[in-house]
């Protein structure tokens, strides 16, 4: 009986670890304690960055939770991936909710931009633009309900080195019909490859920017550009034929962002 219930207690801690997100590298477990300690279960760390986890252990240790100094092979077992950084929480993740209709008119009254992503498929991509986010202050993401909509995981939160604790995520239920409720807020304004009106062609409006960008390969679907209120490209050389969705991204919103600023 002891065996089984032992057994019991091991399956239930192995599902609890799977469930758990594993945020490596300084700069993300930094923000994660920085902004949602209680979030952290457990920190693993090596020699390298001993010295650097200190407060970390210590906030640990107030909330009797374990962390340990361990070796290459270890902290990359935990890890799941060599890219670590010297140091891993496992942590719960962060909710993401169903976008709440109602509070937009509020956000847009205050002036808070937006970013829609409407199939970003690849983890790298969403990582790499909530850091981009984080760095321009967008308070939020809004994701979609596409299949191919990548969530947060493990290698988006290790690409983002802390960004993705500063931005808030929500998830877009019926995703066209969103944008089409947005437009009565937002100044609603789609990405394409080409045939959109050039970027640095926009003047500031009334309203506060919603940017919707599409899947890596595909673009938006037809639906979401319909709920659109404009369509914009980045113009390029021709040579090849896109940017990379996260390098749009940050130039997207540096410019939406001057707008802001200036007429």
């Amino acid at each position: 009986m002891a065996k089984q219930t032992q057994s019991r207690h091991g399956e239930q801690s192995r599902s609890t670890t799977k469930k758990l997100l594993r945020v490596a590298g300084m700069p993300a477990v930094s923000a994660l304690f920085a902004t949602a300690p209680h979030r952290v279960e457990r920190l693993f760390f090596d020699q390298r960055t001993s010295a650097l986890v200190g407060a970390f252990c210590a906030e640990l240790a107030r909330a009797h939770k374990p962390f340990r100094l361990v070796g290459p092979d270890e902290l990359e077992r935990v890890a799941g991936s060599i890219m670590h950084g010297g140091v891993v929480a496992l942590a719960q993740p962060k909710p993401v909710p169903i976008l709440d209709l109602a509070k937009i008119a509020g956000w847009a009254r205050d002036g808070q931009p937006l970013l829609l992503l409407d199939g970003i498929g690849n983890p790298h991509n969403l990582g790499a633009i909530a850091r981009t986010a984080a760095f321009f202050g967008l308070p939020r993401i809004v994701l979609s309900d596409h299949p191919s909509q990548a969530g947060p995981s493990d290698a988006s939160y290790r690409v983002a080195e802390g960004g993705l604790e500063y931005v808030e995520l929500h998830r877009g239920i019926r995703f066209a019909h969103t944008l089409q409720r947005l437009r009565q807020s937002y100044r609603v304004i789609g990405t394409a490859a080409d045939n959109g009106q050039p970027i640095d062609a926009l003047r500031r409006g009334k309203l506060p920017f919603a940017l919707v960008l599409g899947n890596e390969e595909r673009g938006l679907p037809q639906a979401t550009l319909k709920a659109c209120d404009e369509i914009v490209t980045i113009p390029g050389s021709g040579f090849v034929q896109s940017l990379n969705v996260a390098a749009s991204a940050a130039i997207l919103l540096y410019v939406l962002g001057s707008l802001l600023k200036n007429p």
